[in-house]
């Protein structure tokens, strides 16, 4: 019984995490020198998951039939309904909890990039119209070439479109893709040195009162995300015939691996089979889930319109109903060069404000102090993705129900 639970990777993680935890407060010179067991741990996956993404893309493109036009249509429409929701729910949480009029700014030194000794906290110009326009054309440009996802999709389709001519390439990528899911799988079991790591570097860095003056912000964060999946993740697992939270038990360990390491890929491999046993076609799966790690991160999208808000709200700026329009129309367009890798959504937020010219692009160095504690963007976007790749399957026909329900209620005990 005891060898039993000791195998269970949920135990094995929650092990780590109270050990570091523990090292941390206990001698905060040794636990911050376990960094880089976090560090490798996420750059190893960092490399091997473009290639899992280019395999899962090619061989689930191989696999479709002739709706590939509708299935691409459809996971389209819902990824940027989701995205847009997203950002309305992030918007509501920080005007209605005012998250950065309530933080003293003085005890966080700010460069914001002024030769002049004028009041860093006075509204930085408004953004031009036209300026604003002229951007647009090249950021939604910058946004498709610098994700990786497209030019693998383009890859994929002329693969498909060879026929006979690439079988031989296809039927390689499919054993290739059987290895790097074996080989990702029994890497992952080193999933607890790496949240031992992040934890014990966390608590000696960030604990006691350093991040008193973003505690506010942090929590409006946590509140949207709890909102989102509450309210918008809950209601499309209840019109497709499941609970929300019979799927979040159901997934509780991969959940928690993303919740210690901070990177949504973290469980790729394992979520792919899940859902698979779930009742989702193999071809749905590897190409939502794929895609969806570029074009679904609801929680980077919660937290750069929260951090949006925020960083104006503690510059005094009241921005208006157009401009917080703009931002959306931006955002939209932002958000689909993001990745799912460890701190990408700040620079998104970086490139968006840049943009739109709120306020200096510095003044987004304030949230470096509880950036590695935004686990709810990382857990949001995951949720998500599990969501829409069963919504997908149910809008197209193709969930199989009586696995699904089996498979939830196998793993709710």
């Amino acid at each position: 019984m005891i060898a039993r639970i000791a195998r269970n990777g949920s135990v094995q993680i929650g092990v780590a995490l109270a050990s570091g935890l523990v090292l941390g407060l206990w001698h905060p010179d040794l636990a911050a020198a376990m960094k880089p067991l976090s560090d490798l741990f996420l750059r190893t996956l960092g490399l091997a998951i473009p290639l899992l993404m280019f395999a899962l893309i090619v061989s689930a493109i191989a696999r479709l039939g002739q709706g590939v036009g509708v299935m691409a249509a459809r996971m389209v429409l819902y990824f940027q309904v989701m995205s847009l929701l997203s950002l309305l729910v992030g918007l509501i949480v920080g005007l209605v909890i005012h998250p950065g009029s309530a933080v003293a700014p003085g005890p966080i030194p700010i460069n914001w990039g002024s030769a002049e000794p004028a009041d860093p906290l006075l509204p930085a110009a408004p953004s031009s119209m036209p300026g604003l326009l002229d951007s647009l054309p090249g950021t939604l440009l910058g946004a498709f070439t610098q994700s990786a996802i497209l030019p693998v999709l383009c890859l994929a389709i002329v693969l498909r479109a060879l026929g006979d001519r690439g079988s031989s390439w296809l039927a390689g990528i499919e054993r290739a893709l059987a290895v790097m899911l074996r080989l990702l799988r029994l890497f992952l079991r080193l999933a607890p040195l790496a949240a031992f790591g992040a934890m014990a570097f966390t608590v000696s860095r960030y604990g006691g009162a350093s991040l008193w003056p973003l505690l506010k912000f942090l929590l409006a964060v946590y509140l949207a995300a709890l909102c989102f999946i509450c309210g918008v993740l809950a209601l499309v697992a209840r019109l497709c015939g499941f609970s929300l939270l019979r799927l979040v038990l159901w997934l509780k360990h991969d959940l928690l691996l993303v919740a210690v390491t901070g990177s949504s890929v973290a469980a790729l491999p394992m979520l792919i089979g899940r859902l698979e046993r779930a009742g989702c076609p193999v071809e749905l799966v590897r190409l939502s889930l794929t895609t969806g790690y570029t074009f679904n991160l609801a929680g980077s999208n919660l937290y750069i319109a929260v951090a949006m808000l925020f960083l104006t709200q503690f510059a005094g700026i009241e921005l208006s109903a157009a401009q917080l329009a703009t931002f959306i129309v931006v955002g939209l367009i932002t958000t689909l060069g993001s990745t799912s890798v460890a701190g990408s959504a700040f620079l998104t937020l970086a490139a968006t404000l840049s943009i739109l010219h709120f306020l200096p692009v510095e003044a987004v160095g304030l949230l470096l102090g509880v950036e590695r504690l935004m686990k709810c963007r990382s857990l949001t976007n995951v949720l998500g993705n599990c969501v829409a790749c069963l919504a997908l399957a149910r809008w197209q026909g193709t969930l199989d129900r009586p696995r699904l329900v089996a498979a939830l209620a196998r793993r709710r005990h």
